[in-house]
């Protein structure tokens, strides 16, 4: 019988301890295809932060490091300075990444750090409860805003791929999602198009990947597909911000 569909070695063959209906183990299988693809599962090092990924060094084949919370950009500087040749990416959330460690993010895109960034964006704080993050929509119901995030009491939400596409460092900030086939499949080619970028060190890359938070949206599984499809990508549209090898040439 042929083999159609089969695990990629990258991706370890352990239980996950995300919760039901979570895309995070989606973009891990989309990640570690790509690793696979290329041929670098040897040559990769991954870091991970605290946050829903904190345990994301027991999913992959690669080495994988832990950060401190919202510092995986300066891990990560430091690991590709250091082993110039390694292909270094960071997996982090929105509470992470644009919270505590936004000038660790804002900074590797100043500095063109060769690098990849794979940031999942659910507009909540995941592992901690549920809080309100920078991501989080005007009017939507966390842990912290009862009655709907209120702009006049907590600023607006940060768009970051909109942001660190205005950084001379950054080579591509696109945006993609994952509630469906087409989606996901953008979504892998963005991550390898991120990791080619760092093969030819074009400098830093960022793949904004919008995802579901079912457990803290407090919906199904399906229901927040839905609510990804009604309310997060009409706020944070899909699509490249900055790419440089589509505004001529290389760096």
């Amino acid at each position: 019988m042929a083999i159609v569909f089969e695990k990629p070695h990258a991706l370890c063959d352990v239980p996950m301890h995300y919760c039901p209906g979570c895309t995070h183990g989606i973009v891990h299988r989309l990640l570690c295809e790509v690793i696979d693809e290329m041929g670098i599962e040897g040559d990769t090092i991954g870091v991970c932060p605290v946050g829903c990924s904190v345990f994301a060094y027991n999913y992959f084949n690669c080495d994988m490091i832990e950060a401190p919370h919202g510092r995986a950009p300066a891990v990560a500087t430091g690991v590709k300075r250091s082993n110039p040749d390694k292909f270094v990416f960071t997996y982090q959330g929105d509470g992470d990444l644009a919270a505590i460690g936004t000038a660790e993010t804002v900074h590797v895109g100043a500095r063109g750090e060769n690098i990849v960034v794979i940031f999942i964006n659910n507009t909540i704080y995941g592992m901690t409860g549920g809080q309100m993050a920078p991501t989080t929509i005007p009017g939507q119901v966390t842990q912290t805003t009862p009655f709907g995030r209120d702009t006049a009491l907590a600023g607006h939400p940060i768009r970051v791929c909109e942001m660190m596409a205005t950084l001379s460092g950054t080579a591509l900030a696109q945006r993609v999602a994952v509630d469906t086939v087409p989606h996901i499949r953008e979504t892998k080619k963005a991550i390898r198009k991120a990791f080619e970028n760092q093969k030819e060190k074009r400098g830093l890359s960022i793949v904004e990947i919008l995802s579901t938070c079912p457990t803290n949206w407090g919906l199904s599984p399906l229901d927040a597909i839905k609510r990804l499809q009604d309310e997060c990508i009409p706020y944070y549209p899909l699509g490249v911000y900055k790419d440089v090898t589509a505004e001529g040439g290389d760096k």
